[in-house]
């Protein structure tokens, strides 16, 4: 049995450190950068961080790490990371046109609390953000309820002697930027002032006709390159607002069609996932002269911990992250399949963490993608290497446009009923990286068809090929990605 080193999941106990004591130890390094490209996806291109340490430097590396629990064998991690050699290539640019608009990138800041005033906006423009829609103004008085987040982790319960490690789920009870209107337009017009290379987008909400023209008059004024609606918020105080809005077609035509006929700028309505069919609200936008769409928002759900208890009481709220990123792309794919919306660009949110991410938005259709819930966890630093990752796969690939890779997978989605069902492709289990835990025999025996066996004096799993039937749960189960696939077959007649 070869016991692997697993890069990922060691590089994933890394802390992130801001000033990380790792790399201050280092002279001609920066380990914790390159750790970082392992955990968001750039593992093969992490050495070039650390092509110039000494082993001793490493070494003192690993013995400065901060860790709560044990040091991050930064040196054993580094070595498996990637081949010593990174090859050289000419990295393409990732600009792309989104509602006539040319952006240095596809990633913009989504609306919420990552972008609610001048200063926040402004680091993460000079950490390299293409562009931003700002966190979303209105007319009403907003007040914030403490605490008002809540997160679904690893770990759930909280221990003594560590956290409860990163958040795959994040809920929020935010509402819309609590400064007075006045003042929001103001930081959105220095902000277009001092970045005019920068895509900024004023995010609005009104509550009727007059104050959607109002609030959409006062963003051009202040010279933003777009606005975007917000239909979807899933936790207004207030009736007539938000996701209310975005569930009634009714009402999102007739907004977007009062705010088009006012502004001369692009108009981008944000859909709600709280609803079955997104396509209707959204035709309902496309036939009132929408320039491009949202989607999502954060979906409706309720946490049962106290942690976000406001005075021993609990309410639905949105619920985003990494876990959600299914449910968005569904959605985006749902509009992009849509004929009658063929002509309208789409700009992806939901669960982005890594440039894999992002890049499965824009194969679906996305020219446009924003990101929230990451930079809530990791901060505007992300952003190299949603870029770098971004960049080295179309090299890689040898695509000189990053507008040639929108919607390229489209074509391979089908209905279910046009799924091949005459073939088989049966798993194929590496007994050199097999470690014996017994995960897939367990799984099989109890969800599957019970085609596995499992010799408990071995601890090596079998494929029992006459009772399987291709469903491949062995292979998702298995921790050490020690479970394969054969070549696809006919199945056998009966």
């Amino acid at each position: 049995m070869n016991r692997k080193f697993h890069v990922e999941e060691e590089a994933a106990r890394c802390l992130l450190c801001i000033d990380a004591p790792c790399s201050q130890v280092c002279k001609n390094g920066d380990p914790a950068r390159a750790i970082r490209a392992i955990r968001f996806g750039n593992g093969k291109l992490a050495r070039q961080w650390v092509a110039d340490c000494t082993d001793e430097e490493l070494e003192a590396a690993e013995q400065a790490c901060i860790h709560y629990d044990s040091p991050i064998r930064i040196k054993s991690l580094l070595a498996e990371a990637a081949p010593k050699e990174i090859p050289e290539q000419k990295l393409p640019s990732l600009e792309i046109d989104f509602c006539g608009l040319h952006c240095e990138s596809p990633f913009f800041l989504a609306s919420s609390s990552i972008c609610t005033n001048y200063e926040m906006v402004a680091r993460a423009f000079d950490a390299g953000w293409a562009g931003v829609f700002y966190k979303t103004i209105c007319m009403q008085d907003i007040h914030e309820v403490s605490p008002r987040f809540d997160a679904v982790h690893d770990h759930p319960e909280e221990g003594a002697t560590g956290g409860m490690g990163d958040f795959y789920g994040f809920r929020n009870m935010e509402q819309l930027s609590e400064n007075p209107v006045r003042v929001d337009f103001d930081i959105l017009k220095r902000l277009k002032e001092n970045y005019p290379s920068k895509i900024v987008v004023a995010s609005i909400m009104g509550q009727t006709e007059r104050q959607w023209i109002i609030l959409a008059r006062m963003a051009e004024k202040a010279g933003v390159d777009a606005i975007e609606l917000n239909f979807s918020c899933p936790q207004m105080r207030l009736a007539g607002m938000g996701s209310d809005v975005g569930q009634d077609p009714e009402l999102v035509t007739f907004y977007t069609a009062y705010v088009k006929r006012n502004v001369s700028i692009p108009v981008i309505p944000k859909m709600t996932p709280n609803i079955t069919h997104m396509s209707q609200p959204a035709m309902g936008a496309y036939f009132a002269g929408a320039d491009a769409i949202s989607a999502i928002n954060t979906i409706k759900s309720v946490t049962m911990n106290n942690r976000s208890d406001v005075s021993e009481k609990k309410t639905v709220s949105g619920y985003s992250g990494r876990a959600v990123k299914p449910i968005a792309l569904r959605f985006i794919l749902e509009l992009a399949k849509n004929p009658i919306l063929k002509n309208v660009q789409l700009s992806g949110i939901g669960g982005i963490e890594t440039w894999r991410d992002a890049l499965e938005f824009i194969q679906l259709g996305c020219h446009n993608v924003q990101v929230c819930t990451a930079v809530m966890q990791y901060g505007y630093r992300i952003i190299d290497d949603l870029k770098l990752g971004l960049q080295n796969y179309m090299a890689e690939r040898g695509v000189e446009r990053l507008e040639d890779l929108v919607g390229e997978e489209l074509p391979n989605f089908v209905t279910p009923s046009n799924l091949d069902r005459q073939t088989i492709v049966y798993p194929k289990i590496n007994h050199d990286t097999c470690i014996g835990c017994g995960r897939c025999y367990n799984s099989c025996m109890d969800a599957g068809h019970q085609a596995i066996a499992f010799d408990r004096e071995t601890r090596q799993p079998r494929i029992i090929g006459a009772n399987c039937v291709g469903c491949h749960l062995c292979r998702l189960v298995c921790p050490t990605g020690s479970i394969g696939a054969s070549k696809r077959v006919n199945k056998k007649k009966e």
